[in-house]
């Protein structure tokens, strides 16, 4: 039985996001086709994802200097507690699917702020005499992502970050690949979002039957 981390970076449902109504069919496929796995869906619009701010280095910084849990303040507990929670919780999964949005060439800030309390050395990643190491090497990950233009090909590619930066830090934990799917192209063409997103959606179960 695999642990399956559905992760979406979308404050709108599928009724209304071309990204959730694709994830949400991804997720639902693949529960047929895996009814034993676990699904965690880790909804980063209601989940508690703190920020690495002062009292997070404070916090770390009394823990690194041998401080125990307790001396910290009830702030830095609090959000280093919270941190350590995600990082396990990622660690701790099989596969990971992603679902957002790109906004202003990226994705909602909410997702990179949880990529950065999953970065945890000794987690998903080491340093090593070498550099970097990623540690999970036997994960595995998909990235929906919904485009208001055409963004995955053409001229235009050159300002797509969001997956490109998805892509990196998967990269850098060490999980061997990350599968993709595009659903573009409905603010550019208005007159073809309907069949755009049922193109999603359809290509969104195929691509589960397979993760």
């Amino acid at each position: 039985m695999a642990k399956v981390l559905y992760i979406t970076a979308n404050p709108n449902d599928a009724t209304q996001s071309f990204s959730m109504a694709a994830g949400d069919a991804f997720i639902n496929e693949y529960k047929e086709v895996n009814p034993t796995d676990e699904i965690v869906h880790v909804n980063l619009y209601q989940e508690h994802i703190p920020h690495i701010d002062g009292d997070v280095f404070s916090g770390w910084g009394k823990l690194g200097s041998g401080a125990e849990f307790d001396a910290l303040t009830p702030e830095e507990q609090r959000k280093v507690a919270r941190l350590n929670e995600l990082s396990d919780q990622f660690a701790q999964a099989d596969k990971y699917v992603f679902v957002t949005p790109m906004w202003n060439f990226s994705f909602p800030p909410v997702m990179k702020a949880y990529l950065d309390a999953v970065a945890v050395a000794g987690k998903s990643f080491k340093y090593t005499a070498e550099g970097s190491v990623g540690l999970l090497t036997d994960k595995k990950a998909y990235h929906i992502q919904a485009n208001g233009g055409i963004y995955s090909r053409g001229p235009a590619g050159e300002l797509e970050m969001g997956h490109r930066y998805m892509r990196i830090m998967m990269n850098f934990f060490g999980v061997p690949s990350i599968g993709s799917l595009f659903v573009e192209g409905q603010a550019a063409m208005p007159d073809k979002a309907q069949e755009i997103k049922e193109d999603g959606i359809a290509r969104a179960k195929e691509a589960a039957r397979t993760f």
